[in-house]
């Protein structure tokens, strides 16, 4: 009980840490949790990129976090998620332009869409959550390497309990359902963090998933009137955004993480995960259809 209600009320997690001389890349970072990782992050001296779909709305927060950071230095670049061409091009303009990403956040997420396809025809919410950061980090990873030591951070959610990988129908052409297609793309992500830790092992990159709590956010955005309705309810037992930013930040700053790699995180702390987040079987067939869907390997970018 004394967790529970430290876990409601706890606030923001206090460090000092600073990142002057430090990149760091938001994704889905003009609202929500995203926009709050980037307010701490940017009061902590670091130039931050906000990675954003809608460039007006991007601009609207940029501004207002400059002025209330006072660092000047937060930019914001267009990357859609649900389309592999904005990706390599983002990804193409982050490497000609900049010396160093030393923190990738791979926060954007769509949690409980209606049935839909991504430009490259996945389903939405397994192209956008996984395949789409999955991507993103593969493209960036030799900057991130050359910026050793450095961090990835991939915002996962305990809904990986409601799904598994469905690896016969990874786009849910035979079946859907929101709740399932989301809880899939969150366990890809835990997956997926624990086998790229594998794979980095001594590079000085080092990957953590987490999961930021209940936050009042956007993300209710495609849930039933009554299931908005009922998150208003229990509102008082959900985090605010900038509570909800916490476990991002902890992992992104915290330099007791220094030497961990791989692993799940809640509450700015180690937390549990489902037994088959814990599937290193699962983990690569998942890894590889993955990289066959995207047309990628990665062999390469570990052997440098």
């Amino acid at each position: 009980m004394k967790k529970i209600i430290h876990n409601f009320f706890c606030g923001q997690w206090s460090s000092s840490v600073r990142l002057d001389d430090k990149t760091v890349i938001i994704t889905g970072a003009n609202t929500g949790i995203g926009k709050e990782t980037v307010r701490d992050l940017a009061k902590r001296g670091a130039r931050v990129i906000m990675a954003c779909r809608d460039l007006e709305k991007a601009e609207a927060a940029r501004k207002e976090l400059m002025e209330d950071s006072g660092n000047q230095n937060i930019v914001a670049n267009k990357l859609d998620l649900s389309d592999t061409k904005s990706i390599r091009a983002f990804a193409e303009l982050i490497n000609k332009e900049e010396k160093q990403v030393n923190i990738l956040i791979n926060n954007a997420g769509i949690m409980m869409c209606p049935y839909s396809k991504t430009a490259d025809g996945f389903e939405m919410q397994f192209g956008v959550n996984h395949l789409g950061h999955f991507l993103l980090t593969y493209l960036l990873l030799d900057l991130l390497k050359k910026s050793a030591p450095s961090r990835i951070i991939n915002v996962a959610s305990v809904a990986h309990t409601w799904g598994s990988i469905h690896l016969d129908d990874i786009n849910s052409e035979k079946s859907y359902s929101p709740r399932r297609a989301y809880g899939q793309s969150k366990l890809a992500n835990i997956l997926c963090t624990r086998s790229l830790a594998k794979k980095l092992q001594g590079s000085g990159v080092t990957v953590y998933s987490l999961h930021p709590g209940v936050v009042q956010s956007e993300l209710f955005r495609n849930l039933s009137k009554p299931v908005q309705i009922a998150v208003k309810v229990f509102s008082p037992f959900t985090k605010t955004t900038i509570q909800g930013a916490q476990t991002t930040i902890y992992c992104a700053v915290e330099p007791k993480l220094d030497n961990e790699s791989g692993g799940y995180y809640s509450d700015c702390a180690p937390a549990l995960c489902s037994s088959e987040a814990l599937d290193d079987e699962m983990a690569q067939k998942l890894w590889e259809l993955s990289c066959q869907m995207l047309g990628i390997t990665w062999d390469q970018r570990f052997s440098q």
